[in-house]
């Protein structure tokens, strides 16, 4: 994805969160992947699915790439992260390891744990 591209899958995937009730702690969209640091009461392979059909509908939308093109993988690595130094550590890759920030967000209103 371009530059525009990951812009506006990070928005969708803020918005989708907020719509949802879910809170994006961090968020990193890549070229060519997405991490996320999400707080959800629903299992990570729901998340995940409605994140990526929300954004395949803006870049639809946008018209920067033909509808009905393949962006995503079939599934996805998702986790469960049951302790504060998990989350953290978890925050820290997604942000701060993934290489040159792309199009990169952390909530500064997230739990203090």
């Amino acid at each position: 994805m371009g530059g525009r591209q990951r812009a506006l899958v990070l928005q969708t995937l803020r918005d989708v969160c907020a719509h949802r009730g879910w809170m994006v702690l961090a968020a990193h969209v890549r070229a060519r992947h997405v991490h996320a640091v999400i707080v959800a009461c629903d299992a990570p392979e729901k998340v995940m699915s409605d994140i990526k059909a929300y954004a395949s509908r803006a870049l639809n939308r946008a018209g920067w790439e033909p509808a009905g093109r393949w962006r995503w993988t079939r599934h996805g690595s998702t986790r469960y992260l049951w302790k504060p130094e998990e989350v953290a550590a978890a925050m820290e890759y997604v942000v701060r390891q993934q290489g040159k920030p792309m199009a990169v967000w952390e909530n500064p209103d997230r739990p203090s744990w």
